[in-house]
C-alpha cells in the first residue's frame, strides 16, 4: 500500500542544509545537506516511524487532505 504525506521542509539557521518533518506524523522529522537528501531521508524516517506505530498496535495516521505550501511576498 502507497501513502502519501505532507513534508515540510525548513533550511537550516546557518545555511548548511535542510530540516524536515512530517505535519501528520508528530515527532517523525529528519535532516539532510540538501534537499533532495532531505527528502529521501524523510522517506525513510517515514518508514521507521509507521512501522513503530504498527508494531504498538496503533492506527497508522492517514493524511487528511493534501496541503500546498508557499511563500508570498508581501510590500510593507
Amino acid at each position: 500500500m502507497k501513502m502519501e504525506y505532507t513534508v515540510n521542509i525548513i533550511p537550516e539557521e546557518d545555511g548548511k542544509g535542510y530540516y524536515v518533518m512530517v505535519p501528520a506524523l508528530p515527532g517523525c522529522f529528519s535532516q539532510g545537506s540538501t534537499i533532495e537528501e532531505a527528502q529521501k531521508n524523510i522517506v525513510k524516517a517515514i518508514k521507521l516511524h509507521l512501522k513503530s506505530i504498527r508494531e504498538e498496535g496503533e492506527d497508522i495516521p492517514l493524511e487528511r487532505r493534501r496541503v500546498l505550501n508557499t511563500v508570498v511576498e508581501v510590500a510593507t
